[in-house]
């Protein structure tokens, strides 16, 4: 009951922060537990929005973790996100964004599949969903390479990100999973040397 209480407090946070900082392609957050306190890491493509002149908007948000959801000692740090590509929130929004400003969803739904994959990830799934092309509303579906849809490979290596955007015609969600480069694959077989002998390790 612990654990399912904690990762509900974890998404709750998660959602608040992505709200609060939407203009600065927010990339997710780690949250660390420890006995003094908690740290958060957030990460961003544009790290000087989420900081703000001398700090204002950092501790502003700092002020509001602590007081919304009971945070003690909390300590927040701002990492700048490496390879926009290869992470969902940063896609999604763009994809989003794109939409927005009048791109056809399914023009820009293969820019974004086609972006992700030549960064190097194994696997990526982009899901449009809304009034596409009628009065009625549906959903969508690019992907290329590897997606595990279920198992251990799909619970702890793919990364899911969620945006959305109102048109005229309602609100799109846009949906965007990657599976890694660092990602193992099921048909990999590794060889360890021993003493003994070779060891298999699948």
């Amino acid at each position: 009951m612990k654990i399912l209480t904690k990762n509900i407090k974890r998404m709750e946070i998660e959602e608040y922060v992505r709200e609060r900082l939407k203009d600065a392609f927010f990339g997710g957050i780690s949250i660390t537990s420890t006995p003094i306190g908690t740290n958060i890491t957030i990460y961003s493509m544009r790290p000087g929005l989420v900081i703000g002149t001398r700090g204002k908007v950092i501790k502003a948000l700092q002020k509001e973790l602590e007081e919304k959801f009971g945070l003690e000692n909390l300590q927040i740090a701002v990492s700048e996100i490496e390879v926009p590509e290869l992470n969902p929130y940063v896609m999604a929004q763009r994809i989003a964004q794109a939409i927005s400003s009048g791109v056809r969803w399914r023009r820009v739904a293969f820019w974004a599949l086609r972006r992700i994959m030549d960064a190097g990830a194994r696997g990526a799934e982009i899901t449009i969903s809304g009034k596409l092309t009628s009065a009625r509303a549906r959903s969508e579906k690019f992907f290329a390479g590897i997606m595990p849809k279920s198992g251990e490979f799909a619970k702890l290596f793919v990364k899911t990100g969620v945006a959305h955007v109102q048109l005229a015609t309602g609100i799109y969600g846009v949906k965007v999973r990657i599976y890694p480069p660092d990602a193992p694959l099921a048909e990999e077989v590794k060889i360890e040397e021993l003493k003994e002998g070779l060891k298999v390790v699948k």
